[in-house]
């Protein structure tokens, strides 16, 4: 029984990484949407494009969601109220 668990243990730490620590993953860094992509224009009268912004129950996701630099979420923040304001987009999701 023994010999199963030590033949296991062993195999697993042959297949890793000497530097490899399951606590500290390298994350890849988001990319901005709105950066990457410059012909992309922000704009609160289209409601597709403000729903990759927005929660299932009508919130604004935050930037470690969305990926976007400050400078663009707060573009997205300020487009996605607007869009509310003019009733666009609900305040709320049912």
């Amino acid at each position: 029984m023994s010999d199963k668990k030590n033949r296991k243990n062993n195999n697993r730490n042959n297949n890793m990484d000497e530097d490899f620590n399951p606590k500290f993953r390298k994350v890849r860094k988001k990319v901005c949407p709105l950066c990457a992509d410059k012909n992309l224009i922000l704009d609160f009268k289209n409601a597709d494009q403000l729903k990759k912004f927005i929660s299932d129950k009508g919130k604004i996701l935050p930037r470690r969601a969305t990926g976007a630099c400050a400078k663009h979420q707060r573009d997205i923040t300020l487009a996605v109220k607007r869009a509310r304001q003019i009733a666009v987009l609900p305040y709320t999701q049912e």
